[in-house]
């Protein structure tokens, strides 16, 4: 909370409001003492005083001073907080778990015991540090999620309830009411949606401007496994859309993601994504592993400014405004990915990778993707992986070492972890260097500062964007742009990236190849 002569903050965050900065958008709210009201920063409507307002971190803190949402400007509209990938606190983690749904699955108990604290003293911290406890924070994130499928999506009214996490249609109706100040009919109203008869679900997951959805788009291309993962392209050779199975807590899942279309003022910049769930409860999990997976809550404004102000980098950032770390889904499968592509071409990982899917991969139902398979457990492969693997037994020893220590609970590979956690458990495994652990943290993780100074990749992307070849230099010289160095390995990577999209396209993904 920030309020005058308390928080040197509040002068910065009014001048923001007075500004009408969209960046700040989803990072803070701004409650007006007058009307109790709660806005985002970019609020058309009239800057109030300095003295008039308290700002917030989090809506679910505003709610509970009993303050509600603005009905013009839809706070809770925004893309979330780019605090969460930075934050290595209690709160933080704690955080990253509320957003992927760790509360409706099992509860606050469930959630302190994640983070190794026990109940009263994660509620007093959360507290503490975002003014409002883990219970809140979850019913605001429900909130959310419900007003973003009733503005964005097809879902019929009393579907949405449930989707959204909620336990009875009158609990969703109440909060709604409570929270917006309208009916969930009304917020309805509001939706402006193309009309589509493709049985999936549509909903529409913003991100600040600029984004480059097209650089993910292509890396998730270059990497996707056939029969898990699904491509589209056009005449062009341009990747049009990524979609891909997937497991969660309900059952198997698919999504399809392709570049959202802004207008004239930006609205509409992120990911449109088509998706087909089991279980609809499971929706806002895969809407937030979606948003990991696209980096749709980075500040590219923040990023873009410190990494243009080098010379060496200006233009690349120039020519790649808004570049993204590419996130994950599924932290389990990261690391296995991760260590059957070490040392190898990406033709030859996606291969070895593939063939691993095919035969030790469940089948999902018909219904989410007919002859789909997910990606392979920690379990099922240490049971079976060597009648798969090839490649030299150092490595094969490792991937079933890392499978079996996954599997029985003494590895933890998961995004809420602090990084100096995710790191040091992976390289307390046999045969994991620093390289692989960083690639993983980078992705699972979704660090904004993690370089990977050692990767032969980045190094010689590095040459051409004239930054210093060898690896203990070229880790020197990245400091001057921390806390952003993973969004320096991207740009890095990127001329690598191109090179292998011109030379061998996606060929092995487009769903027309048969029909040529």
């Amino acid at each position: 909370m920030s309020t005058p002569g308390t928080d040197p903050l509040h002068a910065e965050r009014h001048r923001a409001v007075a500004s009408r900065d969209a960046r700040f958008d989803g990072q803070f709210v701004t409650a007006v003492h007058s009307t109790g009201i709660y806005c985002r920063p970019s609020c058309p409507a009239r800057t109030p005083k300095v003295t008039g307002v308290t700002f917030y971190r989090t809506s679910a803190a505003a709610h509970l001073a009993g303050f509600r949402a603005c009905k013009r400007c839809l706070p809770e509209a925004t893309p979330g907080s780019p605090e969460w990938d930075l934050r290595e606190d209690v709160a933080g983690r704690a955080m990253r778990l509320v957003l992927d749904g760790v509360v409706e699955r099992d509860g606050v108990p469930g959630l302190a015991a994640r983070v190794g604290y026990s109940e009263r003293q994660l509620n007093r911290i959360m507290t503490a540090e975002l003014g409002a406890g883990p219970k809140a924070l979850s019913r605001a994130h429900r909130a959310q999620t419900a007003r973003t499928l009733l503005t964005s999506s097809d879902l019929p009214v009393a579907d949405v309830a449930f989707a959204a996490g909620f336990a009875s249609v009158r609990q969703f109706n109440d909060t709604v009411r409570e929270v917006f100040a309208v009916t969930p009919t009304e917020l309805r109203a509001r939706r402006v949606l193309r009309p589509v008869a493709d049985g999936a679900l549509h909903v529409h997951l913003p991100a600040r401007a600029p984004f480059d959805a097209q650089g993910l788009l292509d890396w998730h291309a270059l990497h996707a496994l056939p029969g898990a993962e699904q491509v589209d392209v056009d005449d062009a050779g341009r990747v049009t859309s990524y979609g891909r199975v997937l497991a969660l807590p309900g059952g198997a899942a698919r999504f399809t993601a392709s570049a959202g279309v802004p207008d004239a003022a930006g609205r509409g910049t992120g990911i449109d994504l088509r998706v087909h769930v089991t279980d609809l409860s499971d929706l806002p999990t895969l809407v937030a592993r979606v948003r990991s997976l696209f980096d749709l809550d980075a500040d590219p404004v923040a990023v873009d400014a410190v990494l243009g102000a080098v010379p060496a980098l200006s233009e690349a950032v120039a020519r790649v405004p808004g570049i993204r770390l590419p996130g994950a889904v599924d932290p389990h499968e990261i690391v296995f990915r991760t260590l059957i592509g070490q040392q190898v071409s990406v033709a030859a990982a996606r291969t070895a990778q593939t063939r691993l899917v095919a035969a030790l991969g469940a089948p999902v139902p018909d219904a989410v993707l007919p002859g789909g398979r997910l990606f392979p457990t920690a379990a099922v492969i240490a049971a079976r992986g060597r009648e798969v693997l090839r490649g030299p037994a150092a490595r094969v020893d490792t991937i079933i070492r890392v499978a079996e220590a996954l599997a029985d609970g003494s590895l933890v590979v998961d995004g809420a972890q602090s990084l100096d956690d995710l790191r040091a458990g992976l390289l307390a495994v046999k045969g994991i260097g620093p390289w692989t652990a960083d690639y993983v943290a980078l992705r699972v993780r979704h660090h904004p500062d993690v370089f990977l100074h050692s990767d032969l990749a980045v190094r010689n992307g590095a040459q051409e964007l004239g930054l210093p070849g060898a690896a203990r230099e070229l880790s020197l010289w990245s400091e001057q742009v921390a806390p952003w160095r993973s969004y320096l390995t991207m740009h890095c990577w990127r001329p690598v990236i191109d090179r292998a999209l011109a030379t061998a396209g996606v060929s092995h993904m487009d769903p027309r190849k048969d029909e040529r």
